[in-house]
């Protein structure tokens, strides 16, 4: 039961950091599923107060990191709120219209056709705010990476 218990465990882990490229999975959620799933499978007296303040900090920290990152990269390079948008509904629908490839051009392609449709911006300025979408999506994936690793170590470390 025990190799079980860790097994689930693990492949939470691992659906969390798939979640940083598939951004519709909820990457934290499965990471703190992990934690769970580890308190029930194990027992919760070994995870203190102190690990689930930290850990809830943290999460707030990936849902913050994730939005703040993707508006900081199109606001940077000139976009409006249609940008964001536009760079929102390609981060989510890119990579499954187009796996891999899709998670780096969705955000490009979104930003700039909401740029050009909605604010009528050039096409020069479109390109610059998509790439700017697209800075701030990478700038995301790899502070939520970090952040969901020093969230396992720590758990490891109290485990």
């Amino acid at each position: 039961m025990e190799y079980i218990a860790w097994s689930l465990i693990i492949v939470c882990f691992i659906i969390g950091f798939v979640g940083l490229i598939y951004p519709i999975i909820p990457s934290v959620i499965f990471i703190l599923g992990g934690f769970l799933l580890y308190g029930v499978f194990f027992s919760f007296a070994e995870l203190p107060w102190w690990f689930w303040l930290i850990e809830l900090l943290f999460v707030g920290l990936l849902f913050g990191a994730d939005m703040m990152a993707n508006a900081f990269g199109v606001k940077k390079f000139g976009g409006s709120k249609a940008g964001l948008w536009g760079s929102t509904i390609g981060l989510l629908i890119g990579p499954f219209v187009i796996p891999f490839v899709g998670i780096i051009i969705g955000p490009f392609i979104g930003a700039f056709i909401a740029e050009l449709l909605i604010t009528r911006t050039s096409i020069k300025q479109a390109i610059k705010i998509g790439f700017g979408s697209v800075i701030g999506f990478l700038t995301s994936v790899i502070t939520k990476g970090i952040v969901q690793i020093v969230m396992i170590v720590i758990f490891f470390f109290v485990v």
